[in-house]
């Protein structure tokens, strides 16, 4: 098959106009005055990163495990005007009481009564009550009478009822006279997960740090050169935790956010690193001195970096747009870690080249290794043109339509399952099983009849009605299909028909121009019923005034209606950015659509194997044991599809670098790809791997949502290193030929006026 992108024209003849000496060159002017002002760039480094951790070093403890929902939803309304109005609202702390005998023995009754006064009474504490203090409370004794609940409000904000049951629970937990007392509810579960965030960031960091050094190694060849990117992720990581200490004073931050931070900080280090070190080696080969092969290193490598973290940065940047502060968190975490990667790469990683010359190459490993491996006769000279890389993509481009086909095939047979992905939002079963928070959930779960602890709010701010208005649409609430029963401060109600008359408890329900009502459903929350639930409640009829719904199953359709809302604008910005900045890169119209098309393929693929995995429950042996609730986190996928979009337009900037600078050179473009693929495949799968190892670490985590995360994104940047840079990009760009390059006249004239090239 012949190609007839070796013929030039007169634009194709413009652009390989040598490129001016490297003198001309901001860059490159950049490089010479790190090399020759080394150790005040190192110094001041040290400086920087000593600060960073000091006053970054304990970020995690103020940081937040919430922000799943959105603050401006009706059900965040609720929630927030039952606080105020009420003192009272949904359990965020649920007691579950295990007496030795029947919960209505006389020592368990006491025992009751005085847990339940003595929480109420606690700092922090709205509204507590039990199945002893609450006329009418049977649905909070369990079926076997062993079991019964005490049902606790915590206020204030996130953080408020974090601390507050982190004050309470090792007071109220455990043996209380003859009762065994187990929490859980959102603010424990909030706490364990905090904790265990901790504590599995410290074991993923043990468990990836001789793995990450073991392939350093290998990858670069010498233990000097193997140092260069730690030293680069370590100020990208403690500068970030420095940026998150100062944002948690004036918003909230997502305890997650160190988690990416560590793996982005050390995966994109490493990505960079090896693109300027590989460089670097290059010219020292060619004869350049110390000083000028790192001002051509700034200049071509570091331009490249540059380039490439400017679009991860805006593909993060996606994240901003939506009102859940622990999407907005990641956004924060990426992109001041990309940012700090890339001046490490620019500025601090060239200062050490400089200061270590031409001992780059120091305890060199494969001049050892080749010691003790026997003599093998000598093959001939190696040559760009016998290297793996080189050979696949010419295989590859002989078949291009074979090729081309059969992994799209395979991508869309993998993305498949995620057209049947059902979502949640984080409650006890993100944490192992054998976690106190997820056990003592489960009982409630296994024990009890009603949904007593994941009851719905109906809110009225505004109402003045007679109580026979107010029990009238409570009737009708209660016979509303999902609804177990629902409490007003005109009785309970089951099936439209009032089942008892209002106790001394019913004057929680109401205050000054306002009254509530507590509906328990009888369907699971976050199911298809429990979201069709809220949708009824929130359209019944003859409602006495404003409703607002609040509640685990309102949040939940909250959530999702805010994550829709966002989500054009976020691939509006990603999408939009990816074009603009490529078209500038390259000055092609193509290879940016290519580049959009080959991430969105690749990545559905990534979530349809998260389907399978996470939410059918496949393969738990290979990715470790978690609990299968058939539901996917709801922020899981829009998180992923950011971050993993970025390290694919990462990889992408690097291989488009050197094809281009080939084409530029020879107008040939299969020489092009063939060539480009044999420079940066070897680092690209490196970076991949590197980066792969880093997150799969995550799949040892005990909660789930970092576990999906983890093996999400490290199955992402595997599969877009090898299946799409080493197979898809060689065979679309060999059918496209000489179109790869093509614009129309007035954009070629924008991008030789506003191009992103060295002049």
């Amino acid at each position: 098959m012949s190609d007839t992108s070796t013929r030039t024209t007169p634009e194709h003849e413009a652009s390989r106009t040598p490129s001016p000496p490297g003198g001309r060159s901001r860059l490159a002017a950049l490089g010479r005055a790190v090399a020759r002002r080394r150790l005040l760039v190192l110094l001041l480094t040290l400086v920087v990163v000593a600060i960073a951790a000091a006053l970054g070093g304990d970020v995690a403890q103020r940081l937040s495990s919430g922000g799943f929902t959105d603050p401006k939803s009706e059900s965040s309304k609720a929630e927030r005007f039952l606080a105020d109005r009420f003192k009272s609202g949904v359990p965020n702390l649920v007691l579950v009481a295990r007496a030795p005998g029947s919960v209505d023995a006389p020592s368990a009754s006491a025992a009751g009564r005085e847990l339940t006064e003595r929480v109420a009474k606690a700092p922090g504490v709205l509204s507590a009550g039990s199945y002893w203090t609450m006329p009418g409370a049977a649905p909070l004794r369990s079926r076997d009478g062993r079991s019964a609940l005490v049902l606790v409000r915590l206020g204030g904000s996130e953080d408020d009822f974090r601390a507050t049951a982190k004050r309470l629970v090792p007071k109220v937990g455990g043996r209380q006279g003859v009762l065994d007392v187990s929490v859980t509810g959102s603010a424990q579960v909030s706490v364990e997960i905090e904790k265990r965030s901790e504590e599995d960031l410290a074991k993923a960091e043990a468990i990836t740090a001789p793995a990450t050094l073991l392939i350093l190694l290998v990858v670069f060849g010498s233990a000097v050169a193997a140092a260069l990117p730690l030293a680069v992720g370590l100020l990208s990581v403690l500068g970030t935790f420095l940026v998150l200490r100062l944002l948690s004073a004036v918003t909230s931050v997502s305890v997650f956010s160190t988690n990416i931070t560590t793996a982005l900080g050390l995966g994109l280090a490493i990505d960079y690193s090896l693109f300027v070190v590989t460089r670097y080696r290059e010219e020292l080969a060619s004869g350049r001195d110390v000083t000028e092969a790192i001002a051509q290193t700034v200049r071509t490598a570091g331009r490249t970096v540059l380039f490439s973290s400017v679009t991860v940065a805006l593909s993060l940047a996606g994240l901003l747009v939506f009102p859940l502060y622990f999407l907005r968190s990641f956004a924060y975490a990426g992109m001041a870690v990309v940012a700090l990667a890339a001046v490490g790469a620019v500025v601090v990683l060239p200062a050490l080249l400089a200061l270590l010359g031409r001992r780059i190459d120091a305890w060199n490993i494969n001049r050892a290794l080749r010691r003790l491996v026997p003599h093998r006769r000598e093959r001939g000279p190696a040559t760009e043109e016998s290297g793996f890389w080189h050979w696949l993509a010419t295989a590859v481009m002989r078949r291009p339509v074979l090729f081309a086909l059969a992994v799209v095939a395979v991508l869309v047979t993998l993305g498949l399952p995620f057209i049947r992905a059902s979502f949640g939002i984080t409650d006890d079963r993100e944490l192992p099983a054998s976690a106190p928070a997820h056990v003592a959930a489960q009982a409630l779960r296994d024990d009890f009849d009603s949904g007593e602890s994941s009851a719905l709010s109906v809110v009225l701010p505004e109402t003045d009605a007679d109580a026979g208005r107010v029990g009238s649409f409570a009737a009708r609430m209660s016979a509303l299909p999902g609804v177990f029963r629902v409490d007003a401060a005109t009785g309970s109600y089951v099936n439209g028909r009032q089942v008892a008359q209002p106790g001394p408890a019913a004057v929680r329900f109401r205050a000054p121009g306002a009254t509530w009502m507590s509906v328990v459903p009888s369907v699971e929350p976050y199911s298809d019923a429990g979201t069709r639930l809220v949708q009824r409640l929130r359209g019944a009829p003859g409602a006495p005034g404003t409703v607002l719904v609040g509640g685990q199953a309102a949040l939940l359709v909250d959530t999702r209606d805010a994550l829709a809302a966002g989500l054009p604008w976020t691939g509006l910005i990603i999408a939009g950015t990816t074009l603009v900045l490529l078209f500038l890169f390259t000055g092609s119209l193509l290879i940016p659509l290519k580049a959009v098309v080959f991430n969105l393929l690749s990545l559905s693929a990534t979530f349809g194997a998260m389907v399978y995995v996470f939410q059918d429950g496949h393969l738990q042996w290979l990715v470790g044991d978690f609990t299968v609730t058939g539901l996917l986190d709801i922020s899981m996928p829009v998180l992923m599809f950011c971050v993993a979009f970025g390290l694919s337009m990462d990889y992408e900037v690097f291989l488009l670098s050197r094809i281009r600078e080939v084409y530029m050179e020879t107008g040939d473009n299969t020489r092009a790809v063939a060539l480009g693929l044999e420079r940066t495949g070897r680092l690209v799968s490196a970076a991949a791997l590197l980066f792969a190892t880093v997150m799969a670490a995550f799949a040892t985590s005990g909660l789930t949502l970092l576990k999906l995360l983890g093996v999400g994104l490290a199955l992402a940047v595997i599969m877009d290193a090898t299946v799409v840079r080493g197979l898809l990009v060689p065979a679309v760009m060999r059918l496209a030929g000489r179109a790869n390059w093509w614009a129309p006249k007035p954009l070629r004239r924008l991008h030789e006026r506003l191009g992103l090239k060295e002049a």
